[in-house]
């Protein structure tokens, strides 16, 4: 572990080789994130990740084609993206070793691992999305760790609301990554949503696999939505990375009728209405941008807190999109129940069914 250590710290801070590199730059908060297999182009989850870190680099969005309405923070940012999940440890211990001052994990399955390197970094702070850190007791939450959770759920159910409201065979389909808790909550958020308006819809389940690599398997994606599409399936919830883009290819392949998409998908995480124009029905955005935005804002405030940092309906942290995308694929009639249940849930009179709770 020690040579990986050091060859892949090399490799990320080789930007200077003489003198002080930028990364010794202590007049800067450094932030170093580690992505999940998919990659920060992934479009869905890393994306959004992405879009968070470098607004608070430059108040820019990605490409830096405009603004992303919130001031640059002035922070020096690296970035590493694994490829290969074996890649994840020596990088974000890489980053540990260099004292940054805030290091981010995309995604549940860097948990074990930040778990780890938390543990033997203590003055050291971390971030881990979608991921939750405790101490040894199993109980208390880390305190060098900021665990960012979202109620993907609540979510889920608008969309499902919307994915009912337009189906005109009763019947949908959802398909997922990896078959963990964490995304059976999307489906049965969709479900629960798509029942409150349709009790007897149909709403075929499938995944896309049970390891890691499930996240980014586009051609699976596609075969699931195509026998889903099969199985009369017009409105498909892609919850699942990467491999979510099969979905895409699915719908569109489906084809037209008088000018109107035959089948839909519902993006997820990060806005993908503009992925396939006119074949994506809307998109279940949790905004991972935002609350990667803030957690850096609070360290270079010097407010970092850890334990759990919660984002749901109430909060903005998760919707859905209405955009010049998809204006004219959702009915007047879909958005007001959509809304409707949103301002029920937040009241607490619609209770959505967590599939993580214990």
């Amino acid at each position: 572990m020690r040579a990986v250590l050091s060859c892949l710290t090399a490799l990320l801070f080789a930007a200077a080789c003489s003198g002080t590199t930028a990364v010794d730059d202590r007049s800067k908060v450094r932030v170093g994130i580690v992505f999940d297999a998919g990659g920060k182009d992934d479009r869905s989850f890393n994306a959004a990740a992405w879009a968070g870190v470098k607004c608070a680099e430059t108040g820019r969005l990605p490409d830096g084609s405009a603004s992303c309405g919130r001031p640059g923070l002035g922070i020096l940012l690296r970035d590493v993206e694994p490829g290969a999940p074996t890649s994840i440890e020596p990088a974000m211990r890489a980053f540990a070793e260099r004292q940054f001052d805030l290091i981010i994990g995309v995604g549940f399955a860097q948990g074990p691992i930040m778990q780890m390197v938390a543990r033997d970094y203590p003055g050291v702070s971390f971030a881990i999305i979608d991921g939750v850190i405790l101490e040894d007791d199993g109980k208390t939450p880390k305190n060098n760790v900021a665990s960012l959770v979202f109620k993907e759920h609540e979510g889920s159910y608008l969309v499902g609301v919307i994915a009912a409201r337009t189906s005109r065979t009763g019947t949908l389909g959802f398909v997922g990554g990896m078959d963990i808790p964490l995304i059976r909550r999307f489906a049965r958020g969709y479900e629960e949503g798509a029942r409150s308006i349709n009790p007897d819809i149909r709403v075929i389940e499938n995944y896309v696999g049970v390891t890691d690599g499930a996240w980014n398997n586009p051609g699976k994606g596609k075969e699931l939505s195509m026998a889903q599409i099969g199985k009369g399936a017009d409105v498909i919830f892609a919850a699942a990375g990467n491999s979510g883009l099969g979905v895409f290819d699915a719908v569109e392949q489906a084809g037209t009728e008088n000018g109107r998409a035959r089948r839909f998908v519902i993006g997820v995480d990060s806005n993908q209405n503009g992925v396939k124009p006119g074949f994506v029905l809307t998109s279940m955005i949790k905004r991972v941008d935002t609350a990667v935005y803030d957690i850096v804002k609070d360290t270079v405030e010097g407010k970092f807190a850890g334990g759990f940092h919660v984002f749901g309906l109430e909060s903005d942290g998760v919707g859905y999109v209405i955009d010049h995308f998809n204006r004219e694929l959702v009915s007047a009639e879909a958005i007001r129940d959509a809304e409707e249940a949103r301002r029920k849930i937040i009241a607490g009179e619609i209770k959505v069914t967590d599939a993580m709770a214990p």
